[in-house]
């Protein structure tokens, strides 16, 4: 293996031992001595990838936001399948999607020396969308529903994110029971949407 693969190895295993410690100890208990004696290299080697632990946080939401955009490019799935593999990418990790969304938020105003790093975000996540946007668009017509795509896509992601944060509740989760049905409730609903809103409309116009 040449220095260069070796390189995006070492960085591929950071990045994922930094999210699987972010995850499990928070911000708080995420700090790049623990980072570098969980991996056991100098702490000068990792800022060979990452100049601050904010840039690290930027590089581990830009990784997540590239799966994300990987998944929804796969031509033969259907709209339907699409929507599934996509809130049960949040719902199985609901810890990461509100931990990831409340980083970005933060650093949007307080980080130093990122906005590149956001650039990039937000040129991935657009390409992300206009995939998204034509695919929902195309699915709305075929199904013959009145809902507008941006009611549609910003429900399904209301839904979903709220839906990661109740189940990563330290409260709430002594009361949710199966969280296997509960995922499947929630993307019934996701599924439903259009439809719902079909009847709903149809019944307001009847009264």
């Amino acid at each position: 293996m040449d220095r260069q693969a070796q390189f995006r190895a070492r960085e591929a295993l950071i990045f994922q031992i930094a999210e699987q410690l972010l995850l499990e100890n928070g911000e708080a208990g995420m700090t790049l001595d623990a980072l570098a004696a969980e991996l056991d290299l100098a702490k000068g080697t990792l800022y060979k990838h990452f100049q601050s632990k904010d840039e690290l946080y930027m590089l581990l939401i830009i990784r997540n936001e590239r799966m994300l955009l990987e998944m929804i490019q796969d031509t033969e799935k259907q709209f339907p399948e699409h929507l599934v593999f996509f809130m049960l990418h949040h719902l199985h990790h609901p810890e990461r999607t509100s931990l990831f969304h409340q980083i970005e938020e933060r650093l949007s105003t307080t980080g130093q020396g990122i906005q590149p790093l956001f650039s990039e975000l937000y040129r991935v996540r657009r390409q992300r969308l206009r995939i998204i946007i034509r695919m929902t668009e195309s699915y709305l017509l075929e199904i013959q529903s009145s809902m507008i795509m941006r009611d549609y896509l910003a429900s399904i992601w209301s839904l979903t994110y709220g839906a990661a944060v109740i189940l990563n509740s330290s409260f709430y989760q002594r009361y949710l029971g199966s969280r296997d049905t509960l995922r499947v409730a929630y993307i019934d609903q996701a599924l439903a949407m259009p439809k719902q809103h079909q009847q709903f409309t149809s019944s307001l116009m009847t009264q």
